[in-house]
């Protein structure tokens, strides 16, 4: 038969799970390649998450030790300098004491 400039055969119904069978597996495939995209999408965008998150961590972990580097020298400077300022308040005070 012709419809629409398309050939269409007949079903032997004596046979319809010849033509069912044949769709479901299709349609079944089907499916499954479209979950296995979006899966392989999925792990894609985890892989690429997971590059970045890296990189990110990278960066926290240099700033850190940088910040800790920091931290340490100005500690001595604070230390050093707490050092000049009692030393000059005992030269004061004993220039006070001083005849």
């Amino acid at each position: 038969m012709v419809h629409g400039g398309l050939v269409t055969l007949p079903v032997d119904p004596a046979y319809p799970e010849h033509y069912i069978g044949v769709m479901a597996k299709e349609t079944k495939k089907s499916m499954v390649e479209k979950d296995l995209k979006q899966l392989e999408r999925r792990v894609d965008d985890l892989i690429r998450t997971v590059g970045r998150l890296t990189a990110e961590n990278r960066s926290l972990q240099t700033r850190q030790d940088s910040m800790a580097g920091e931290r340490a020298r100005l500690i001595k400077k604070h230390e050093l300098v707490r050092g000049r300022v009692e030393s000059m308040i005992n030269r004061l005070r004993s220039l006070e004491h001083a005849p």
